[in-house]
């Protein structure tokens, strides 16, 4: 598989500083980055996104995150390594993530789970991290970003 393109967020310098603000926007919610790695790294594992796969769990890894938990992620559900927390934030990346699988994308008892857990801030940064992830994820999909590439925002 070869790239097809740069990646469009490298074409568009003002489409990095935004998507950049948006994460500094997250970042001031308070949700651990645990749960913020272990929502980019589920959310990418869904939409088959290669390069974020990788970078996801190499930045979680740097940040202490355990090779159990990493290994893990894709079955979450079956596995006792994580917290109720983070399970509702897993549950809730599906959904939102998987938004056509469905005719009510994002069920009750699903947003009642991640409500039980978190305050309507940590919810909003959430959900915007959610859809950063989806952007990068369909950016580096359509132009078939392989895993490794370097990056400017990954460092």
């Amino acid at each position: 598989m070869s790239e097809r393109m740069k990646n469009p967020a490298m074409q568009l310098p003002k489409a990095v500083e935004a998507v950049g603000m948006m994460v500094a926007a997250v970042q001031e919610t308070g949700v651990p980055w645990k749960t913020l790695h272990l929502i980019h790294i589920r959310a990418s594992q869904i939409n088959g996104c290669g390069y974020c796969v990788e970078s996801g769990s190499r930045h979680a890894k740097q940040s202490g995150e355990t090779d159990q938990r990493l290994i893990s992620v894709a079955a979450w559900r079956d596995t006792p390594y994580f917290t109720e927390q983070e399970r509702a934030a897993l549950e809730l990346t599906e959904s939102v993530t998987r938004l056509s699988d469905r005719p009510d994308p994002v069920p009750d008892p699903v947003w009642d789970h991640a409500r039980a857990h978190y305050s309507e801030k940590e919810l909003s940064g959430l959900i915007l991290w959610i859809g950063v992830v989806n952007v990068f994820n369909r950016m580096n999909v359509t132009t078939r970003l392989l895993a490794g590439t370097p990056m400017p925002w990954d460092r």
